[in-house]
């Protein structure tokens, strides 16, 4: 199942922000039989570099990715930790 999620991730987020850098890493084992864990959702973390995010605060970005993801923050994903730049941020950034 944590492959299928990761991919849907992937997929997604992808399409939804021209990810011009996108990296997902799934945490679950580190949180086994943790509440959310136990109920089938995920742990996940995501580096995403998009030109969707020039000129918005940390918390708008944010708000865009669980937007994107919709259902599968009430299912599939228990957690997301989320790193998220600009294309100029990341170039400023060297990555």
């Amino acid at each position: 199942m944590s492959a299928e999620t990761v991919a849907r991730i992937r997929e997604i987020l992808s399409s939804q922000f021209d990810a011009h850098a996108l990296d997902i890493e799934d945490d679950s084992a580190l949180h086994a039989g943790h509440a959310g864990a136990r109920d089938g959702g995920g742990h996940y973390r995501v580096f995403i570099v998009s030109p969707a995010f020039e000129g918005c605060s940390r918390v708008l970005r944010q708000r865009m990715i669980y937007d994107a993801l919709g259902d599968m923050m009430k299912k599939d994903i228990h957690a997301l930790a989320i790193r998220a730049l600009s294309a100029v941020e990341a170039n400023k950034q060297g990555l």
